[in-house]
């Protein structure tokens, strides 16, 4: 009886592993709802990583100046979710001119988690379904 229990166990161990886990952190600890950002510009790099990915986008100011911006999305679940994949990026892609629609980083430097991109043609990428005063 006890070897058929430690089977159990294990075989429940395994299954619990298989599910996907929470959130481990808030996005409110890296960025900040009050401080929200538009930025125009064009696509230098993505990363599809877990557990999150990474839009560069490479912004002008009005010396033109360029200021790379770190901008943090879902992982790969998130964007399969948004409609895109390593494959079919749906328009997001590196040389891509867009508009970036998100929140900046507490530390005021040029990161932030983006929400959404609007594309050259005007078709809109949503990256994030959440609402940061959690209504």
């Amino acid at each position: 009886m006890g070897r058929n229990i430690c089977i159990g166990l294990v075989i429940v161990g395994f299954l619990m592993t298989a599910v996907p886990a929470p959130a481990h952190h808030a996005i409110q600890a890296q960025y900040d709802f009050k401080k929200p950002v538009e930025l125009k510009g064009v696509i230098s790099k993505i990363l599809w990583t877990n557990p999150h990915g990474y839009v560069y986008i490479d912004v002008p100011d009005t010396q033109g100046k360029m200021t790379t911006w770190e901008l943090q999305i879902g992982g790969p679940a998130a964007l399969r979710t948004a409609g895109l994949s390593r494959r079919s990026r749906g328009g997001m892609e590196v040389g891509a001119k867009v508009t970036a629609v998100g929140f900046q980083g507490h530390n005021g430097g040029p990161i932030g988690w983006l929400t959404k991109l609007v594309l050259a043609d005007g078709r809109v990428v949503t990256l994030w379904f959440g609402d940061p005063q959690g209504k």
